[in-house]
């Protein structure tokens, strides 16, 4: 049986590893980075695609590849992603399953200030300080922040790549400003970031644990700086379709239906 897989998380990763250990499923991942795909690979996806695909790429590579099953395991944030997903699969008759990260549990604390947008973030952590800003979201979440937060105060952590830290330069970055590594990291790494750097907010969006949201947080209010949250976005098409936070819980239901 063919399952393909909408990948690029660690989830997605997780979900590929299982399914191909079962002998009856071959995977298709798709990936819009050449990283991802390295991943979705080395988890035992037997063929991969690696770019960004329009709605009606996705319905030919359904098509193409006879695809029984779409597993739509994309960031929390990729709702164009998840809504193709789900019209490639209206249109193509193909089973569509969405895994997503759970939703902390976060208590509340007026140091937490929920905005729905980068944009509105922006504004949010202008307001709310005119010391360091470090900036917790990925490269390509940057541009509307730097448009309203002055560069000379503005901090990013990136992944530790070429393409990472060019985007963080083309856009004004200071190059002493930018923190490029990788994983995800405690609270007390976190906490001690923020002292060295002298940070007086951070903006993050709301991954789940497995992005780390929860050590971002809890670091920073330890360390008594206010957090700019962006949440995620509402994906109206996903009302009464099959979602799905744990990986034994989706695993067992494809068994069920194959």
């Amino acid at each position: 049986m063919n399952v393909m897989v909408m990948a690029g998380t660690k989830d997605a990763a997780n979900i590929i590893k299982t399914l191909s250990s079962i002998e009856k499923f071959k995977i298709l991942a798709t990936t819009t980075t050449s990283y991802g795909a390295d991943i979705a690979k080395a988890a035992g996806a037997d063929e991969v695609i690696s770019k960004g695909l329009t709605l009606d790429e996705l319905v030919e590579v359904i098509e193409t590849n006879n695809i029984s099953i779409l597993i739509d395991a994309t960031h929390p944030f990729a709702a164009i992603a998840t809504y193709n997903a789900i019209k490639s699969s209206n249109i193509t008759g193909t089973k569509y399953l969405r895994f997503e990260r759970p939703l902390e549990d976060l208590k509340e604390n007026g140091l937490i200030h929920e905005v729905s947008s980068f944009e509105e973030a922006a504004l949010k952590s202008k307001e709310l300080t005119k010391g360091r800003v470090l900036h917790l979201a990925g490269v390509s979440t940057l541009k509307p922040i730097i448009e309203k937060i002055d560069s000379s105060r503005l901090f990013a952590r990136v992944l530790p790549s070429v393409n990472s830290i060019q985007k963080c330069i083309d856009l004004g970055i200071k190059q002493e400003n930018i923190i490029a590594m990788q994983g995800v990291f405690s609270k007390k790494f976190n906490k001690t970031l923020f002292e060295e750097y002298n940070i007086s907010l951070i903006i993050t969006k709301e991954s789940g644990e497995t992005g780390g949201t929860l050590s971002k947080i809890s670091a920073a209010v330890e360390f008594g700086i206010d957090i700019v949250l962006v949440t995620r976005p509402k994906v109206a098409e996903l009302e009464n379709k099959d979602i799905f936070t744990d990986l034994d819980e989706i695993v067992d239901f494809i068994l069920k239906i194959t």
